[in-house]
């Protein structure tokens, strides 16, 4: 991994000498994972808490649900606030939220207490997932910013797939309350240590900078619609998988929840393979080329799967993972790339941009998801989840028409790179 560039313009404090390339990362991956490994970890233990409170398994759900709800409404208000009063400021609030929170769930006698103290857990978790993209915007180049975004994915990941066995053998052996003294005493740890390990990283804003300004500068960028959207979109192929697929392995091929699991996870694996080459390619080639190139590699893989479904051959877990690994090893390069152009419009409001980037790719999922649920177990073959997955690829190509021309591009990397030496 390279380490962090000179100092940016405007920034408070001394990022070069604490922000070295392993510290960075560390606190990158602790602040992105600690909301999603939080809202894995109680998965398993869902029927055990719908037995303990004497509540229907729907209700329980709900503690998943409104996290994922708590997640989204944390990305559109804790990004600006960022850009307002400056990351760590606001990344510690959030944290600190987030600890007394987890203490809440700890105590909870009731399951209505429980899924409160999961949403407000959510809301402060998730400030570390949208205040770190930002993070990596103000300390890493334009050319930098999609491979950082890479690794901290693909470290992240490695965690959040244990997630779900760790919080079943917590469950197992001392308990459900026991997942979250796990959560309590992480995000108390994380909080701690970027207390005393982040500086400042915001870059000065200029006089007369606003919210309002902010949005307005980026929903009147082309570059940031094109950017912002096929990063959403590109999103929503995973959502749409993970919600028709339980039903079409589990109804349609007659296997069993675990092999499901087992197949899924190579969907993941995937995408990790994928966060690591684009790790390896970001710093070699321009950002526009790897979007193509993971664009190209996408609508193939959903094409060829939609022409599995309709010869009726992928009725098979093996052909259809298998395919849809592909798309997910392209999902990858297109989702970390797109993210850093869309970064990289108004740096200075890197938080607003993050913000409203994820806000709308978890708040599209969870419709998109229950989508995905319904073609999945209202269908007798794979074809309409598959088809949908095509058309979501040729919508997310199709934003590329948004995109600034390539020699304004050239221009605003000219531009960023002259006021770094400077």
């Amino acid at each position: 991994m390279h380490g962090v560039m000179g100092k940016p313009p405007g920034a408070a404090g001394d990022t070069g000498g604490v922000a070295t390339s392993k510290t960075m990362l560390l606190m990158l991956v602790a602040m992105t994972g600690v909301a999603p490994i939080s809202l894995y970890l109680l998965v398993p233990a869902l029927p055990v808490l719908a037995t303990t409170f004497g509540r229907d398994i729907s209700i329980a759900q709900m503690t998943v649900s409104l996290f994922m709800v708590g997640i989204a409404c944390s990305q559109i208000i804790m990004g600006p606030l960022s850009d307002r009063f400056g990351r760590r400021p606001v990344l510690l609030c959030g944290l600190a939220l987030m600890v007394a929170a987890s203490v809440g769930c700890i105590f909870a006698e009731t399951l209505p207490q429980l899924i409160a103290a999961r949403f407000l857990q959510a809301l402060g978790g998730a400030t570390g997932m949208v205040v770190s993209r930002a993070i990596i915007r103000d300390l890493y180049s334009r050319e930098r910013i999609s491979s950082m975004i890479s690794l901290v994915i693909a470290v992240m990941m490695i965690a959040q797939m244990l997630s779900p066995l760790t919080g079943g053998l917590l469950e197992t052996a001392f308990g459900w309350r026991a997942i979250f003294y796990l959560i309590t005493a992480a995000s108390l740890t994380i909080t701690v240590g970027i207390a005393i390990m982040l500086p400042e990283t915001r870059r000065e804003r200029a006089a007369g900078s606003s919210f309002r300004r902010d949005i307005g500068g980026l929903i009147t960028s082309r570059a940031f619609i094109g950017y912002a959207l096929c990063q959403v979109l590109a999103s929503q192929i995973i959502f749409t998988f993970a919600g028709g697929g339980p039903y079409i392995v589990v109804t349609q091929m007659g296997r069993t929840s675990a092999e499901y699991g087992a197949w899924f996870a190579t969907t993941g694996f995937a995408y990790l393979v994928g966060n690591l080459f684009c790790v390896r390619f970001a710093p070699r080639y321009q950002l526009e080329k790897l979007i193509w190139f993971g664009l190209a590699l996408q609508l193939g893989g959903s094409l060829l799967n939609l022409v599995w479904s309709l010869a009726g051959t992928n009725q098979a877990p093996s052909i259809l993972f298998g395919t849809q690994m592909i798309v997910m090893f392209a999902n990858a390069f297109v989702m970390s790339n797109s993210a850093a152009g869309a970064l990289s419009v108004r740096p200075e409001a890197a938080g607003t941009a993050s913000g409203a980037m994820g806000f709308l790719q978890m708040g599209i999922g969870s419709l998109v998801s229950q989508f995905g649920a319904y073609l999945g177990g209202h269908s007798a073959t794979t074809l309409p989840l598959t088809a949908a997955i095509f058309a979501i690829s040729i919508a997310c190509a199709s934003t590329m028409i948004f995109i600034v021309p390539r020699r304004k591009v050239i221009v605003s990397e000219k531009v960023e790179k002259e006021q770094r030496r400077l």
